[in-house]
């Protein structure tokens, strides 16, 4: 940290235990920039890895920078049905164009406990005939939870993907009440 610049780009991250699995948190001086499902060892090295490779810089393991603190703080919240909407500066720097567009939209326009389907939610970006390629928006989505992919299903009542895997998409939408708590 020698110089101004390269504390801008300093990517700090913590690990944080839940009912949905181990989830790492990554934040730079702009924003929350990346939530990783499920991470294990291996994929913690994996995801710091790319954060390094994308962002130009090693990340930090610092559980107690204040972002990342408020980060798990309102993450436990909404984890225990005591939080409903995230207020966390977001850094979209690792998703650009389109995805970018998508996310933003479902940020702003489907709110806790509400679903939108993919169709739906590719018109209301101007692109009705692209509900596959808000799919792959979904899938591409660094910030889930938070930015929460998980609210987007398939027109026909499916459940359709997810990148945290399907368990944990249901335990999110019977959280948020939109599905019956899952029975295992």
């Amino acid at each position: 940290m020698d110089s101004h610049g390269q504390y801008e780009q300093r990517v700090v991250w913590a690990l944080v235990g839940s009912d949905i699995g181990p989830l790492l948190l990554a934040a730079t001086s702009d924003g929350l920039v990346n939530v990783v499902f499920h991470a294990t060892d291996t994929v913690r090295d994996r995801a710091l890895a790319r954060l390094a490779a994308r962002l130009g810089t090693e990340p930090v393991e610092a559980p107690g920078s204040p972002l990342l603190a408020e980060a798990i703080r309102q993450l436990r919240a909404y984890l225990a049905g005591e939080r409903h909407a995230f207020e966390l500066p977001l850094d979209w720097s690792l998703i650009s164009g389109f995805n970018r567009q998508v996310l933003r939209e479902l940020v702003r326009a489907v709110p806790y406990g509400t679903v939108v389907g993919y169709g739906d939610l590719a018109g209301r970006v101007g692109q009705p005939g692209a509900a596959q390629a808000v799919g792959a928006a979904m899938g591409a989505n660094p910030l889930p939870v938070v930015v929460p992919c998980h609210r987007v299903v398939e027109s026909d009542g499916g459940i359709g993907g997810f990148g945290g895997g399907l368990e944990t998409k249901r335990k999110l939408l019977a959280l948020e009440g939109v599905l019956p708590e899952p029975l295992f």
